[in-house]
């Protein structure tokens, strides 16, 4: 299993990165809407938050299924955040 330090390193840079190409889609196209790529940046803090809540809960039965379930969070919301961010 992995550290609980890795995965919340994993969280900070996969969230921190698709923020970053957030940033980087506003200044390569500067016509586009810029609330749009807002509310993806407000979605991937919102997922964050909930994320690190959730791998520093303390009473939980099965630790490794819980990071395991937490680990796959984290890559269906970045994945949706991704498909968000290529549609723009």
């Amino acid at each position: 299993m992995a550290s609980i330090k890795n995965l919340k390193k994993d969280i900070n840079y996969v969230l921190g990165d698709i923020i970053e190409e957030c940033y980087t889609l506003e200044l390569l196209n500067p016509k586009t809407d810029s609330k749009d790529t807002e509310a993806i940046i407000d979605e991937a803090i919102l997922a964050f938050d909930s994320l690190v809540e959730k791998v520093n809960m303390k009473n939980v039965e099965n630790k490794k299924a819980h990071f395991k379930n937490i680990t796959l969070e984290l890559e269906e919301e970045a994945n949706n955040l991704l498909e968000k961010i290529n549609k723009l």
